[in-house]
């Protein structure tokens, strides 16, 4: 069974002005699609071939956990943004936030800031970690899905997920990503 590119959950120009259909194009187009492309080279023939995405991140290593990693990730990622999304969440994640870090504008600053300082390529995510969230960030093709703690939604620090449209500042698309774009339904959906 091969892995397969997922669609993207809105159209590649839904995220205008935040982010253009040019990176979409780009970053889901290019970059996602080759991860998928490289992984199903890799798992080809080999006892991976016929198991889940998600089983092959959890078990693989090198070069086939990097792609699977990535493919698993940037879908992730796709469904952590929303068409008029951003600003504070409501519902049980709201909640949550106020619980484990004081308020929304507490999370908002460490969350802002792990993303900001993840050196060079990776992401920053907010996960529930037993009966707290926490944010924690990753580097590379690193991902909490090899651990315990649950992901709820994440931010692509990868330059490619912000240059053509941010250029050099990233901390200008994080917080367009925090005001504009967060999908906090998915992260009730996942808590």
């Amino acid at each position: 069974m091969a892995i397969e590119l997922p669609p993207l959950p809105w159209a590649e120009d839904a995220l205008a002005p935040h982010i253009s259909a040019e990176t979409i194009q780009y970053h889901y187009g290019k970059h996602h699609n080759a991860y998928v492309t490289n992984l199903n080279k890799l798992i080809e023939g080999t006892d991976l071939a016929g198991k889940s995405l998600e089983d092959i991140v959890k078990s693989a290593e090198g070069g086939v956990f990097n792609n699977a990693a990535q493919v698993w990730n940037h879908t992730f990622y796709w469904n952590s943004l929303k068409p008029g999304g951003g600003g504070k969440p409501s519902g049980a994640v709201a909640d949550a936030i106020e619980q484990s870090f004081g308020g929304y504008d507490a999370f908002r600053q460490q969350f802002a800031q792990a993303a900001a300082t993840q050196f060079g390529s990776g992401w920053a995510w907010l996960v529930k970690d037993g009966d707290k969230l926490a944010i924690v960030k990753t580097p590379n093709a690193e991902t909490p899905l090899t651990g315990v703690a649950k992901p709820l939604i994440t931010i692509d620090v990868w330059e490619h997920a912000y240059y053509v449209d941010y250029r050099n500042a990233r901390p200008k698309y994080i917080e367009t990503y925090l005001d504009h774009l967060v999908n906090w339904d998915f992260a009730n959906a996942n808590l």
